[in-house]
C-alpha cells in the first residue's frame, strides 16, 4: 500500500456525492459534479480559485464538447450545458430514454464519458441501490444518430466506463454490492459498438467496489475502490499491479490531468460517512508516477 505523502487535498470543498472529474487543458482547470447538490464545480489550477454553477436537476456526469460547452447525463435525460458568468448553468435537452421519460421513476443517468471518436456514452440506474433493481441500460449518443437503443441491459449501478488508448477495448463496471464486476469488450471504432463481452475483473474478493475509472498511456485501467479507500490499477490482462491507499473510504471517480497529464483528481462520497472518515466527500490530487490519456471531446 502506498501511503499519503504524495496526496494533496483540495480545500473548501466537501461533496455529498462527488463525481465525474475532468481536466480542461486550455483553461488549466479541473471540473467535477456534486450529484445531490445539483452543482458543477471548477477549480482553476493556476490560482486555486473555485467557481460553481447550479443545475435544475441532478447532474451525474459531464464531458467537454468541441464547441466549449458540456454534454451531461442528468436525472431526466442527456443535456447540453453552457456554463456562463451567472450562478446557473444554461440547460437544453438533447435526448430522453424511455425509462426516464416519466417523472417519479426513481431513475437517473450515472457514469458517462466519450469514446476515442467523440461519441458520448452513459448509463441509467435505479437510485435506491438497496432495492437492487437491475433495470439500468447503457446508451450511446451522437448528434447525427441521436440516442441509441439500449446497448447493454440489466445493470444495477452502471460505472467504470473507459476506453483503451487505441479505442479498441471498452471497459464497463457495475459497482453494486451484488455485482462488483468489471467487463471488457472488443470495440468497433467505426460503428461505435462493443462486442465479445467478458469478465475483466471480479472485484468481490478485492478491496472496494469498482466505481469510476481512468486510463493511462500504458493501457492500464485505474478504478476507484469504493468502500475500500484505494485506487487500483489493472493491466490490460486484468492483473492487479498497483494499489494506492486513499484517505477517504468512498472514492468515487478519477481522471488524469494537469500540464503533464500525470496527476489524478479523485472525487469521493460524503453521504452516509462513518464517524472516522474525516475525508469523506473531499477531492484529492494524486501523483501516481504515470501519464494518463486525455479524454476525447464530444464530436458536435
Amino acid at each position: 500500500m502506498t501511503q499519503f505523502s504524495h496526496i494533496e487535498s483540495i480545500p473548501a470543498v466537501n461533496c455529498i456525492v462527488g463525481e465525474s472529474p475532468l481536466w480542461h487543458a486550455e483553461q488549466s482547470a479541473w471540473y467535477w459534479v456534486d450529484i445531490p447538490a445539483k452543482t458543477i464545480w471548477k477549480l482553476n489550477a493556476r490560482n486555486g480559485h473555485l467557481t460553481s454553477w447550479l443545475t435544475t436537476e441532478m447532474v451525474a456526469c459531464i464531458a467537454l464538447k468541441q464547441d466549449g460547452d458540456f454534454i451531461a447525463g442528468m436525472e431526466s435525460g442527456i443535456f447540453n450545458l453552457h456554463l456562463g458568468e451567472g450562478p446557473r448553468a444554461l440547460q437544453s435537452r438533447l435526448a430522453t430514454p424511455a425509462e426516464l421519460a416519466e417523472s417519479g421513476t426513481g431513475m437517473r443517468f450515472n457514469d458517462g464519458r466519450c469514446d476515442r471518436q467523440g461519441r458520448f456514452w452513459s448509463g441509467t440506474m435505479f437510485m435506491d441501490m438497496a432495492a437492487a433493481k437491475a433495470i439500468g441500460n447503457l446508451y450511446r449518443y451522437t448528434p447525427d444518430l441521436g440516442l441509441s437503443a439500449p446497448v447493454i441491459n440489466n445493470l444495477l449501478t452502471q460505472n467504470g466506463l473507459a476506453w483503451s488508448p487505441d479505442g479498441k477495448t471498452m471497459y464497463l463496471s457495475d459497482s453494486h454490492p451484488a455485482s462488483q464486476t468489471i467487463w471488457a469488450f472488443d470495440y468497433d471504432v467505426a460503428e461505435g459498438m462493443p462486442h465479445h463481452r467478458r469478465v475483466f475483473v471480479d472485484m468481490k474478493p478485492m478491496a472496494g467496489r469498482p466505481d469510476g475509472a481512468a486510463m493511462d498511456v500504458d493501457g492500464c485501467y485505474w478504478i476507484c475502490g469504493n468502500d475500500g479507500a484505494c485506487l487500483l490499477r489493472f493491466t490490460p490482462a486484468g492483473k492487479l499491479d498497483r494499489t494506492i491507499a486513499l484517505p477517504m473510504n468512498k472514492p468515487a471517480m478519477c481522471t488524469f490531468g494537469g500540464p503533464d497529464m500525470s496527476t489524478l483528481l479523485v472525487s469521493s462520497i460524503g453521504a452516509g460517512k462513518a464517524e472516522h472518515d474525516q475525508w469523506a466527500g473531499s477531492l484529492v490530487l494524486v501523483r501516481p508516477g504515470v501519464e494518463g490519456v486525455a479524454e476525447t471531446r464530444f464530436a458536435n
